[in-house]
């Protein structure tokens, strides 16, 4: 069923490598995705740019992104590495939530290797009870669950909990990839080939070709059933 999801990362890149295969899925099917960004990630920035040079191509690259999956890229004013813990980034995310409506939210897991991650894990829930309890400053106010991606710089105690068949928007978003350079380029991590594989392998995990994982809350893992 076409739905409109929001995936929301602490870099530009973050929401399209661990959701991506969803999002081009869920564009197959006539759905709409949006690509938050609570910062560009422009210090990650090639040696022939500056890193607000970088942020520039970056923005342009979350929309070209977006477009190849029917969705648009929303990239906050945050710098890179110094994402707030405060409440004003709360309620920007709110208003965002409200703004678009999407039937479900994703975003990190927990993670003490990158500061912008952790927060953004935090962020987003704090800013999904605001939008739908409080609403945005017209008072209008929307709800939505929240997934938490596979990223390979959040914690390792992040298990994967349910299992998404995104076998029909793989080719789709492996095209997208290439629209960003530090996921083809980067000397440092092999980012296509290692989500890719990821694919994969969550793929022959769950008996089929390829599929992106998704964890809750603790709270949340409740399987009811009258009998076994």
């Amino acid at each position: 069923m076409a739905k409109t999801i929001m995936v929301i990362g602490g870099h530009i890149g973050d929401a399209e490598l661990t959701a991506g295969a969803l999002m081009a899925s869920n564009a197959v099917d006539g759905g709409k995705n949006i690509t938050v960004a609570l910062t560009a990630g422009e210090r990650g920035n090639p040696a022939h740019l500056t890193p607000q040079e970088y942020r520039v191509q970056k923005i342009q690259e979350a929309e070209n992104f977006a477009k190849l999956v029917n969705g648009e890229a929303v990239v906050l004013e945050y710098c890179d590495g110094e994402l707030p813990n405060d409440e004003k980034v709360r309620r920007e995310v709110a208003e965002l939530i409200v703004k678009y409506k999407p039937n479900l939210i994703i975003t990190h897991w927990r993670s003490r290797m990158h500061k912008d991650h952790d927060r953004t894990h935090y962020i987003v829930q704090d800013a999904q009870f605001m939008a739908g309890v409080v609403g945005n400053s017209e008072g209008k106010r929307h709800y939505a669950p929240i997934y938490f991606a596979e990223n390979w710089e959040d914690d390792h105690d992040f298990e994967p909990y349910i299992y998404v068949d995104v076998t029909k928007g793989f080719d789709l978003w492996c095209k997208a990839l290439h629209e960003h350079w530090f996921v083809m380029n980067s000397k440092d991590f092999k980012y296509y080939d290692y989500y890719t594989s990821l694919a994969r392998c969550r793929g022959a995990l769950c008996k089929k070709q390829y599929a992106e994982c998704f964890n809750i809350l603790p709270h949340q893992k409740k399987v009811i059933k009258d009998e076994l």
